[in-house]
């Protein structure tokens, strides 16, 4: 009798209180339009569910924010093994290099997503700071590169070290994920 209630103890400290998730920071550091739109969509439904989002943009992730290319991002074509071809082909590596591919793979990319209604990258961050979404460029890739607040688009908050953006992530509840 002893055992089974130490078992039914056991079993109930187990049960662990499900906690939801209030913080999310997503790190975006690469340029291509699938790897900005992940973070986007991701950031976009952290808003719409409520959960405090962040999103800081580093190395050529800052494409998504910079004003001059936001809105002309390609998709990768050479090395990438999971991009088919309509129809669902894989997409021959050789055929990404050849002259005027990944811009017709990216404008096709671009045709898709309007058809589904998916807005372009400017409108995407109209719409995660309007529901409260915060945008950070990284003061290091910033320096690397060249650029400063006026290169970004009016939704970025400001430019911030890594230790700053570790010191956003305070609380129990809270996640970083890198997309």
């Amino acid at each position: 009798m002893e055992a089974t209630q130490e078992m039914a103890t056991n079993n109930e400290a187990k049960k662990v209180e499900k906690k939801p998730l209030e913080k999310i920071m997503l790190i975006c550091a690469k340029g291509t339009i699938e790897d900005v739109y992940a973070t986007l969509i991701m950031a976009n439904g952290a808003v719409m569910e409520g959960i405090e989002t962040k999103v800081f943009f580093t190395f050529f992730g800052l494409d998504a924010i910079t004003k001059k290319r936001m809105n002309k991002l390609h998709t990768e074509t050479v090395g990438n093994p999971a991009l088919r071809m309509p129809g669902g082909l894989p997409f021959p590596t050789l055929l990404g290099g050849l002259p005027g591919v990944e811009a017709g793979v990216s404008a096709m990319m671009r045709k898709q997503m309007e058809k589904l209604d998916i807005p372009p990258v400017d409108e995407f961050l109209d719409m995660i700071t309007a529901g409260g979404g915060e945008l950070y460029a990284c003061k290091l890739a910033c320096e690397m590169f060249g650029l400063d607040m006026e290169d970004f688009d009016d939704n970025v908050k400001d430019i911030i070290t890594v230790g700053q953006l570790y010191e956003m992530c305070d609380g129990d509840r809270t996640q970083i994920v890198f997309t």
